[in-house]
């Protein structure tokens, strides 16, 4: 059996885009050519957010790419929404942090845990120009400071 990457995709600009509060890990429900296509690794959760529909939560907007040599009958949609596995508090929990204006659920990583595929999802509200700008900034300042930290202690 092949060693498996425990990271398979990340979303890096949700983060950027986002004030994320609360992250939840869940379980996706997939189909079997979608698991042979992510363990090729050909999925992208750039454009990928969670809803709460009915008291189920479903991850909208994940393109995980077609199997090849599947037949019409057993292929996947790419883009078909796929519903995440949460327990029933974490489901209501999410519900009303989602009732607050501006309250998004965007996928943040996708990753392996115990050979299964897990999401975590973060509760994200949205950052101003602003916002962006000055994390930009305390970045720069964080890494021009271990810079000079990093010559003092060549000396």
């Amino acid at each position: 059996m092949s060693a498996e990457s425990p990271e398979i995709a990340s979303n890096r600009k949700a983060r950027r885009d986002f004030h994320i509060g609360d992250t939840y890990e869940a379980g996706v429900e997939l189909k079997g050519t979608e698991v042979k296509s992510i363990r090729a690794g050909k999925v992208n959760i750039a454009d990928a957010f969670a809803r709460v529909d009915r008291g189920q939560v479903f991850l909208h907007g994940c393109h995980i790419q077609p199997w090849e040599t599947a037949g019409e009958y057993y292929q996947h949609e790419a883009r078909r929404p796929r519903r995440l596995l949460l327990h029933k508090k974490e489901i209501l929990k999410l519900e009303q942090e989602m009732s607050t204006k501006g309250a998004t659920l965007p996928c943040l990583k996708m990753y392996w845990k115990n050979r299964r595929v897990k999401v975590q999802i973060g509760v994200g509200k949205g950052k101003s120009h602003a916002d962006q700008r000055h994390d930009l900034k305390k970045r720069v300042e964080l890494r021009e400071a271990q810079r000079e930290v990093a010559r003092f202690n060549r000396r």
